[in-house]
């Protein structure tokens, strides 16, 4: 039997055989077909799941160019840390010592870290044998990856134009100038919240977004640099809190009359419930495993880059949260900015403030520059899937990017910074990440237990929706039942039926596929923890968040039944008219032609 050949795919249009392609939106008389027919689509697409040799091949084609193969784990590690170190944690450490786990913040950030790294595990087994830009978006089947990556492009806009406008302020606060004063004016005839405009924010999105249409190699070297800068910044924090702190601040409070004192003064439950509110800090680990495409040995590169970055970035917020609580003891922390407060009270150390200021805005660059590569590289697939408009898919010939995407989401996410207030933007941001984590999860179990054709798939899925509600029932216990010996009870009960549960799908259902490069190891426990986990952390999250999740899902669905599904099946069906042209092609010709005879 001859190997399927590999290649470059064109449009056949000079082909005589190749059928006319059909669109379902060529006319109002073929939408209407393409509408009665939506149930039948709905079918054949909503569950369909692309192959690795279908993704590295037909559909990778549909951009174009291919992008250019060019970074190593070294440039990975560099992403994730500048992805995830931005202003998130100067902001969450305050508020999760101060209101939840006490001087034992240091536990929740080495929790929700170690949460982080099974769920990059996860990333990292689909990235290696599917090491394409398409992230979580390539793992899932077409509905849930059209959800779930609709959902987190938004998070991304949304998030971004955030960061942009908390530059502007952090930005003044290291240089001394009132930059919010200076660069952003009040436009009268703007509702509240929307009339505040912010031209720096603008600025610096357009100059990271051309800088990631030039090269991305390039944009590894910037990146590198300003993480350096910025983690320069960060070992100047750990040194002044480990020399000018006191460890007695470890276990005693500034009023001890007033507040409950050591080390864990509002117990276990207090360092879970700090651990799911720091791990926000996390975020950004995922951008690195949709720059797949262009890394040039990712059965080596990507698990050192992503689980090296991981590790990397949970040393130094463990190390970050024990220096602060030296500094300060945690009942007299400012929630608000941790950091520059605890130097304002250390005398002489005022100044010191600025120079926080001064990492903060770096780290912002370097997040915002992560996230924008990342997000483009999210529509880049997204395009290629055909469920979006496919000239979004398109990779540059010269500069081996994706132009196209990275050009239209940096116009949205500047137009929503320039004119959108900081609080409006923060109430949309967070459910969506922790969404795609869950998914991940799932989808690796299910990728390794079922195989397509020769494996009955329900006892894999009645096992993950089974764990997935005794992960919820447990979630719903944690939070909403009175302390006492039932609730621990009920919480012991839930525990031991998730390891029961886990322990009988092991016996019972064999494994179907073993990773031909790199795997998980203790399957199915490593992702099965990683689910507990991040639904443990969904459930933290306020009722906003789920209503704001709620109603953009349902817009998503609208737009997929009435376009995304059409246009994904018009790709399909038209699939046909490309052909592969490599060097191969005409050998393989003549062997087919040698066997027919």
């Amino acid at each position: 039997m001859m190997e399927k050949p590999h290649g470059r795919l064109s449009a056949a249009s000079s082909s005589s055989s190749a059928p006319s392609p059909t669109s379902s939106f060529a006319s109002v008389k073929s939408y209407g077909r393409a509408l009665a027919q939506t149930p039948r689509r709905l079918r054949r697409r909503a569950g369909s799941v692309t192959t690795t040799y279908e993704e590295m091949s037909r559909v990778r084609a549909r951009s174009g160019a291919d992008m250019d193969r060019s970074l190593r784990w070294l440039d990975l590690v560099g992403f994730g840390i500048g992805g995830m170190v931005g202003a998130g944690v100067f902001v969450t450490t305050g508020r999760a010592a101060k209101l939840y786990a006490g001087p034992a913040i240091v536990l929740s950030y080495a929790i929700a870290g170690l949460c982080a790294l099974l769920s990059s595990f996860c990333y990292t087994e689909f990235a290696v044998d599917m090491p394409v830009a398409g992230g979580a978006f390539s793992y899932l089947r077409e509905f849930a990856a059209f959800l779930t990556g609709a959902n987190l492009i938004m998070e991304y806009v949304f998030s971004n134009a955030a960061v942009a406008r908390s530059f502007t302020a952090y930005l003044g606060s290291a240089i001394g100038v009132d930059t919010t004063a200076k660069c952003r004016f009040t436009v009268a005839g703007l509702p509240e919240g929307f009339n505040q405009i912010d031209l720096l924010a603008v600025a610096v999105i357009l100059l990271i977004s051309i800088c990631i249409c030039y090269s991305t190699k390039e944009s590894s070297v910037l990146n590198m640099a300003l993480t350096a800068i910025h983690i320069a910044f960060i070992l100047f924090i750990i040194v002044v809190g480990f020399w000018r702190g006191h460890v007695r601040n470890l276990t005693h409070p500034a009023n001890p009359g007033e507040s409950p004192g050591g080390f864990l003064p509002y117990g276990v439950a207090g360092v879970f419930n700090g651990a799911a509110m720091v791990y926000l800090s996390y975020i950004g680990y995922d951008a690195v495993s949709t720059m797949a495409e262009e890394v040039r040995h990712p059965a080596r590169d990507i698990p050192i880059g992503v689980s090296g970055s991981v590790a990397v970035v949970t040393l130094l917020y463990c190390l970050m949260a024990v220096s602060m609580s030296m500094l300060v003891p945690y009942d007299a922390i400012d929630a608000e900015s941790p950091f520059s407060a605890a130097f304002d009270e250390t005398a002489g150390w005022g100044w010191a403030s600025k120079v926080i200021g001064a990492g903060a805005s770096f780290g912002m660059l370097t997040s915002l520059l992560v996230a924008m590569l990342g997000q483009a590289r999210y529509v880049c697939v997204i395009g290629r899937s055909g469920v979006v408009p496919a000239w979004l898919a398109k990779v540059n010939p010269k500069t081996c990017t994706p132009v196209n995407a990275s050009a239209c989401l940096g116009v949205i996410t500047a137009a929503i910074a320039l004119f959108t207030d900081l609080n409006v933007l923060l109430n949309l941001v967070s459910i969506g990440t922790l969404f795609v984590f869950y998914m991940v999860g799932n989808a690796v179990i299910y990728r390794r237990y079922v195989s397509a054709g020769s494996t009955d798939p329900r006892p894999t899925v009645s096992f993950l929706l089974a764990f997935s509600a005794v992960s919820l029932a447990f979630t719903l216990l944690w939070k909403l039942a009175p302390a006492g010996t039932a609730k621990a009870v009920l919480l012991g009960g839930c525990a031991a039926a998730a390891v029961v549960l886990l322990q009988v799908f092991q016996s019972l259902v064999p494994e179907a596929r073993k990773p031909e490069h790199w795997g998980l190891p203790l399957m199915p426990w490593t992702p099965a923890v990683s689910i507990f986990l991040n639904v443990f952390l969904l459930g933290s999250l306020d009722a906003p968040s789920y209503l704001r999740f709620a109603v953009f899902s349902g817009f998503a669905v609208v737009v997929y039944v009435f376009y995304s599904v059409h246009s994904s099946f018009d790709a399909d069906e038209n699939g046909d008219l490309f052909k592969v042209e490599d060097e191969h092609a005409g050998l393989a010709g003549r062997a087919s032609s040698a066997s027919a005879v």
